[in-house]
């Protein structure tokens, strides 16, 4: 079978032949039909996680695909696979024949595609699980929403509004943008204080950090809280603490290891609004000879949704 290899921290991955995976109690062998590149996979990959598997390694914590060999599933089930040390522990999912983990495997409706069960379960169950789970989003609540056009960020947007919620969506740029006609739609500029100008808001959902962060955070009212999820935008933050510690805001970070199994739970039902067409997520394609293109594309400020690596036909 053919695999995406990284073989150093930062280095280009490169296509080789390896042997097939044999069954194993335990494992199920999935056939890929798409496997997603993510901010997970770009961090394991440039050597800032806290683990990685020994080089040379397969990337990839997330796939979807058909079921070729196991005893849990039966042969044929199209399923999503994600998590349980795939890409961050032992060789992951960039590869032609997947050996996963029997508990990382979940069923994949017919009604949605698998580039779509590929990308969908880090970006939907961790905007889930940030506004129900961390924040307790309650109905009529203002909510900030900040990298709106990113794939996290535009499921928050829709999830918040179906909540019942009052959203303002903060996007880089407004070019090509898909949001809900609900949402009150913000513009960073070169000042990103100035486009946030006016908003008040009860919960901030962060999803970059850095300077957006900074700007944003003022914006959470008094006894407000804020989700912080990403840092595309920068790792640090710089709090003036006599201030901070008046305006009394909630600094909540979202640990989807530590609440994957909220993720999981949830994943049936976002899977069902993302099959009839309740939520959006916008998905990229790539070759799977192509990862190296895929890691550079999602480091891009302003792109569009998911990356994923299907096989060549």
């Amino acid at each position: 079978m053919k695999a995406a290899r990284v073989h150093g921290f930062g280095q280009p991955p490169v296509i080789e032949a390896l042997a097939e995976p044999e069954p194993r109690a335990g494992r199920t062998l999935v056939r890929m039909e798409a496997a997603t590149v993510g901010h997970i996979d770009r961090t394991v990959w440039g050597g800032r996680f806290l683990q990685h598997p020994p080089f040379p390694y397969t990337p990839g914590v997330e796939a979807a695909g058909v079921v070729v060999a196991g005893d849990r599933h039966a042969v044929g089930q199209r399923v999503w696979v994600r998590g349980s040390g795939l890409g961050t522990l032992f060789d992951g999912t960039w590869c032609e024949l997947i050996d996963a983990p029997d508990e990382s495997i979940g069923l994949l409706p017919d009604a949605v595609p698998a580039t779509l069960g590929s990308a969908f379960f880090s970006p939907c169950t961790s905007a889930w699980v940030a506004l129900h789970e961390v924040a307790r989003l309650r109905a009529g609540e203002r909510v900030l929403v900040s990298g709106a056009s990113g794939a996290v960020g535009s499921l928050a947007v829709q999830l918040a509004l179906d909540a019942g919620a009052h959203v303002t969506a903060l996007v880089s740029s407004a070019a090509k943008l898909q949001l809900p006609a609900a949402a009150e739609l913000r513009v960073l500029g070169d000042d990103p204080c100035a486009a946030l100008a006016g908003v008040a808001a009860d919960l901030l959902v962060d999803t970059v950090g850095g300077a957006v962060l900074a700007a944003a955070l003022p914006c959470v009212q008094a006894g407000g809280r804020a989700v912080l999820v990403g840092y595309t935008a920068g790792h640090a933050l710089s709090l003036d603490l006599a201030h901070f510690l008046q305006r009394d805001v909630a600094l909540l970070p979202l640990n989807m290891f530590r609440r994957e199994a909220a993720g999981r739970a949830a994943a049936p039902e976002l899977l069902a609004r993302l099959a009839d067409g309740r939520l959006h997520l916008a998905v990229e394609s790539f070759g799977l000879g192509d990862a190296a293109s895929a890691l550079a594309w999602i480091a891009q400020r302003g792109h569009r949704g998911r990356a994923v690596l299907v096989p060549a036909r």
